[in-house]
Order: structure tokens, then sequence, then C-alpha cells
């Protein structure tokens, strides 16, 4: 039987909204760990969501990865800005998912207030970082089965 590959991963994360980035950051990392003990994470800071497409292209064209995670916090306000943004950013992380043919764990999140970043990046029961290593460790076993065919 040939040897385990170990599971490499890499998270851009944006510094805008940084306490609840790094809620989401911390609670990926953590979970990650719980279910790939030996998998390895680097972290590659952004100074917001809108520049997370363009590092986790760049990453993606270097290779050696299993997987991309995006993690973001838009608050939305009273124009329509972070409407367009989250798209922006929803159709170019796809678009390198595709190009590139890695997973891209789009974690950037559009809430309409703080106490709804509080519940989905700093708490227990919805975190959205915890949700991501979970996606992120499910669809890199499944992508390896069909290598494996």
């Amino acid at each position: 039987m040939g040897q385990q590959h170990r599971q490499n991963f890499a998270v851009v994360a944006s510094q805008f909204n940084e306490t609840y980035v790094e809620g989401l950051v911390q609670h990926f990392s953590d979970e990650l760990h719980q279910i790939l003990p030996e998998a390895a994470v680097s972290v590659y800071r952004v100074p917001g969501a809108f520049e997370i497409p363009l590092v986790a292209q760049e990453l993606a064209t270097l290779g050696g990865l299993d997987a991309i995670v995006a993690f973001g916090v838009i608050i939305r306000g009273e124009t329509a800005h972070a409407d367009h943004l989250g798209q922006s950013i929803t159709n170019a992380l796809l678009d390198c998912s595709l190009r590139y043919r890695i997973p891209v764990i789009h974690e950037v999140l559009s809430v309409n207030n703080e106490q709804q970043a509080q519940a989905r990046c700093l708490e227990e029961e919805i975190n959205r970082g915890t949700e991501a290593a979970r996606t992120a460790a499910s669809i890199v076993q499944t992508l390896a089965g069909l290598k494996n065919r």
C-alpha cells in the first residue's frame, strides 16, 4: 500500500473585522486537527475580503495544497456595497476552484449585524469555522477517492 499523503491546507483570512475572522480561523484549526491530526495549515492575511480571491488564486497556481479556505466577515450597512462585494467574492472563489481544480471553501460571511457575526464566528453552536473544517476534510477525502478509482 502507498504512503499516506499529509494534507496541506491554506487559509486566506481578512484582517477587516479581525476579531470575528480570528474566531473562524481558530475554530477551523481546532476542528481540522481533531479530524486530521497531521494536517498542515498555513494562514495568509489580507487587508479585506475583496483581496481574498487574488491570494486564493495565487496559492492555487503554486500547487501543493489539498484545499484553500477563505475567511472574512462582511457586515451589511445601509448601502448595497456588502451585497456587491459578497457576490463578487463568491464568483471569484468559485472560478478559482473550478479553474485550478482545487477545493476553495467559501466562508466569507455576509451578516446583518454584529450579533450574527458573534454567533457564527465566536460561539460554538453554529460556528462557520468548525463547519469549514468539516467541509474541507470531507471534500479532500472525496476527491482523493475519485483520484484513486
